[in-house]
């Protein structure tokens, strides 16, 4: 399945669950779906955990390196 057809199927079911559920049964789809799509990328080997985990991330408080001038 491309990501386009994944996509148009996405949305389907959200569309779907918002016209015949409301509102709140379009989030739980949509965090649903965010955490399977999480799961799925982590299990294919697509998605590094490693990488919202780690302490030591070698920079500031905003992500950026130090660079001193001499």
């Amino acid at each position: 399945m491309t990501s386009t057809q994944m996509g148009l199927l996405t949305g389907l079911v959200l569309g779907l669950a918002a016209a015949f559920g409301g509102f709140y049964a379009f989030l739980i789809v949509l965090v649903l779906g965010t955490v399977g799509l999480l799961a799925g990328r982590y299990l294919d080997g697509k998605l590094d955990l490693a990488q919202f985990t780690s302490r030591d991330r070698g920079g500031d408080f905003h992500g950026q390196r130090d660079h001193h001038v001499r």
